[in-house]
């Protein structure tokens, strides 16, 4: 008995001992990839700057990666649009990097200003007199855009160019709700505002379809018209190819032909054009800098003068933290009020740019960081800066800026509200048999069980109209009062319309077409600023942070339903917390994520 007891103890004890030495040793990994992910990287002579796009780029990237990404070995999740443009311009700036290869094929993208950005950005490096360089096993559309501006464009020999044009189909899930006995209740107030439609329509109506038409021409004519330009062929070509053919299905040696891809070959081959650029030779290694290098690169960004702050609101609009359900932050109105309020305190602050990416979501939310930004406008200069969609709620707090800037092909308006009501009578009733009864002290004090449960409820929904009615004019006031027009001129371009910034320019909804540094720009004019440098916020999470909370297990399960859904994430995330979500919502009726 005592040998039993005294292996056993060993045994325990032996056990124990291991998991402490395992658990120090993970401590000690995630310690120092998180110190590996800070320190600063030299960037050796006659290297090569590598831009794999291999995952979703979003707006902005977290400080490091979740641990569950991390562990996936998925770093491209952790970088963001913020990321990938200071990185280029540190390239720029670097004499030691002498070009850019670029290795993308099947990246998304939120919207398609994210995509038009880095080309952009790509554009502004080439002036250097530096080279870019893609390849890939197949482009889709989108990362074809961005690529054809590179100097010279290749492609394996069996790959695929997914060139299509611009589409989208819209779901609408009334016919399964009506076997169900379930039917949605739309109370809205412009004819354009369509979010709606997708549980009460069939088919697309008629003012949908001429918006969605108008935004998606308008991109794909700039699409062709860059593909065009760095092609050396021109927009009308390459429009006809569309039309005439499935170009993802044509041989690969057609691409060369139509000047698609300047040659097809294997990635061996492209190593050794690499080398002969950097004048390699052929046992020569290529010195490479990733993209999780450059952004510990030193850059020539200096601190001297006055500080300007960026401030992100990015992702949904929502009156309380839904981040636990959806993963992402998103803007939270109590707490995008309280960091505006801080930085007009700040007196070291002297302008804020407000990098606005958002679809919009709850009115009364937006109508409160609406608000708050006017009380800062009153201290010092807010200048907004349109990322891929500022529409809805995402426009109604972009309002009040002093100057507005958009990318040309942001998505913005949707000035329009609307609220969304299950009725689940033919559900219950009908169908399971169940009814009501009820006890009031007051005529109305059941009326949000009546609106969900009873099929006697055209007075509520009246009162439900009136209370729409009344955000949509408290919409306008806004609007007009910040964009310097009369109520009845902003409801002629209202309606819950989406346009695409080169549209809303004219129309006055934004000041100008321009960039991130374009509003930094601006807000130093408006400032009085010779001198300035630019300070992100909100703070981004830190490594240790995000080991630390426990609200943001969701990211990782997010990512997964984001996959397995596609475009009906939105709307399903939507659905699944309406009943945390202000009954008045001011959003874009449609996700632009694309890829």
């Amino acid at each position: 008995m005592k040998d039993f007891m005294k292996y056993t103890l060993a045994t325990v004890t032996g056990i124990i001992l291991f998991i402490l030495v395992v658990g120090m040793i993970c401590v000690i990994s995630l310690v120092g990839m998180a110190a590996s992910d800070t320190a600063t990287v030299n960037v050796k002579d006659n290297s090569v700057f590598v831009l794999r796009l291999n995952g979703v780029v979003q707006e902005r990237s977290n400080e490091s990666m979740d641990l569950f990404t991390m562990l996936a070995g998925n770093d491209l999740e952790s970088m963001g649009l913020d990321d990938i443009l200071e990185s280029i311009n540190k390239a720029k700036e670097n004499e030691n990097i002498k070009g850019i290869y670029i290795e993308a094929g099947a990246a998304e993208f939120d919207s398609y200003a994210t995509a038009q950005s880095i080309r952009d950005a790509l554009a502004d490096f080439k002036k250097s007199g530096k080279w870019v360089v893609a390849y890939a096993d197949q482009y889709m559309q989108m990362c074809y855009w961005l690529v054809s501006v590179a100097d010279e464009v290749y492609m394996n020999k069996t790959g695929m160019l997914d060139l299509k044009g611009l589409g989208r189909k819209a779901e609408y899930d009334t016919g399964l709700l009506e076997k169900l006995g379930v039917k949605y209740q739309a109370v809205r107030v412009g004819k354009y505002k369509s979010y709606v439609e997708s549980k009460t329509r069939k088919d697309m109506s008629p003012e949908d379809r001429e918006q969605r038409m108008a935004y998606m021409q308008g991109v794909w004519n700039r699409m062709l018209t860059d593909i065009a330009a760095s092609r050396k062929t021109t927009a009308e070509a390459l429009n006809q190819l569309v039309n005439d053919s499935i170009v993802a299905f044509a041989n690969p040696d057609d691409y060369v032909k139509a000047k698609l891809v300047d040659k097809l070959l294997y990635p061996e081959e492209l190593k050794a054009i690499v080398k002969k650029k950097l004048e390699l030779a052929d046992d020569d290694n290529v010195s490479q800098v990733m993209l999780t290098d450059m952004v510990n690169v030193k850059g020539n960004k200096k601190e001297n003068g006055e500080k300007i702050a960026i401030y992100y609101a990015v992702g949904e609009i929502t009156d309380t933290d839904l981040s636990s359900f959806t993963g992402g932050d998103g803007i939270v109105g109590k707490k995008t009020v309280e960091d505006l309020n801080r930085l007009a305190a700040d007196d070291d602050v002297k302008a804020v740019v407000l990098r606005v990416n958002s679809p919009g979501g709850s009115a009364v939310a937006s109508e409160q960081i609406w608000h708050a930004i006017k009380q800062l406008k009153q201290k010092k200069p807010v200048v907004v800066s349109m990322g891929g969609v500022a529409a809805s709620g995402g426009y109604m707090i972009s309002a009040g800026a002093d100057y507005i800037f958009a990318e040309p092909t942001t998505i913005t308006g949707s000035i329009g509200i609307f609220g969304l009501i299950p009725n689940l009578s033919g559900l219950v009733t009908d169908k399971l048999g169940i009814t009501f009864d009820d006890v009031t002290t007051n005529n109305y004090t059941n009326y949000m069980e009546n609106l969900v449960m009873s099929k006697e409820n055209s007075r509520e929904l009246a009162f439900m109209q009136t209370f729409v009615d009344r955000g949509y004019d408290t919409f306008l006031s806004i609007v007009a009062d910040g964009r310097k027009m009369k109520k009845e001129q902003v409801n002629e371009i209202a309606q819950g319309r989406v346009w695409l910034a080169t549209d809303a320019l004219p129309i006055k909804l934004v000041d100008k077409l321009g960039t991130l540094d374009d509003a930094v720009k601006k807000a130093a004019e408006l400032a009085k600023l010779d001198e300035y440098y630019t300070s992100p916020y909100p703070a981004k999470v830190s490594f240790m942070d995000q080991l630390m909370e426990q609200n943001k297990k969701g990211s990782y399960l997010d990512a997964e339903l984001r996959n397995i859904l596609g475009e009906q994430y939105e709307s399903w995330i939507f659905l699944r917390t309406i009943n945390k979500r202000n009954r008045l919502q001011a959003r874009l009726p449609f996700s632009t994520r694309v890829k």
